[in-house]
């Protein structure tokens, strides 16, 4: 992914609200789970980190891209954003 497509990603993640959190058990199964088909429907999404999980965001954001194939797009702070195309029916147009 190149700078020009990620910038254009981070723009579009601006006005999104949060719909993945992670809390004190970290990424479990049924976290994957909900990720991969939110990313499925939407193909970006953002995602936070609450106080007492026990992984960074950063650690948090490579451990769930690597396992959903997804692109790391931001992270700041407790929240980060990832992206990957629909298998199906890709909606968003990489510049």
């Amino acid at each position: 992914m190149t700078s020009k497509q990620r910038a254009y990603l981070r723009s579009m993640a601006n006005t999104m609200e949060t719909i993945l959190y992670i809390g004190k058990d970290g990424i479990v199964p049924g976290t994957i789970k909900q990720a991969s088909d939110a990313l499925e429907a939407r193909e970006i999404i953002k995602c936070a980190i609450q106080q007492n999980c026990p992984l960074t965001a950063k650690e948090a954001l490579n451990e769930l891209c690597a396992t959903l194939e997804a692109e790391p797009v931001q992270c700041i702070g407790r929240r980060f954003v990832m992206y990957r195309p629909s298998k199906d029916d890709p909606r968003i147009v990489l510049p």
